[in-house]
């Protein structure tokens, strides 16, 4: 038996009536690894991200934060200018991030207990661990 392939060896090229031509890149695309574990690498991106713990503040912390808010609140029709840092909670694992952010309060919503800045940022008045 012979196994040269003689009787194929100079046969023409098959060029597909149905089908286009494939580029080489587009050819070398469909050998390429694939990914077995779908959103396995987005889990260890995630896994890796850094969080912070809240911080609880203690009493004289929290009563100096009050009365700052108060005044903040007796001045609330000029829209005072403030610098407000922030615990911003992860929505995909436990903690989260600090947050500062500089601008002029419209309101404080005592009821929500949320502080409202000029530009619509909310901030949770529980959140807050410096004014200044």
């Amino acid at each position: 038996m012979n196994h040269n392939y003689e009787d194929i060896l100079y046969l023409p090229h098959h060029v597909s009536k149905t089908h286009p031509h494939m580029l080489i890149a587009d050819r070398a695309a469909q050998f390429s690894a694939f990914a077995a574990l779908t959103g396995y690498e987005e889990v260890i991106r995630e896994a890796g991200r850094l969080t912070e713990k809240k911080i609880e503040l203690d009493e004289d912390a929290k009563a100096l934060l009050d009365e700052k808010l108060r005044m903040l609140q007796e001045r609330i029709e000029e829209c005072p200018q403030a610098v407000i840092t922030y615990f911003c909670p992860d929505g995909k694992k436990a903690g989260g991030s600090y947050v500062t952010v500089r601008g002029r309060v419209r309101k404080i919503d005592i009821y929500e207990r949320v502080l409202v800045m000029t530009d619509g940022t909310r901030i949770a008045v529980g959140e807050i661990v410096q004014l200044i």
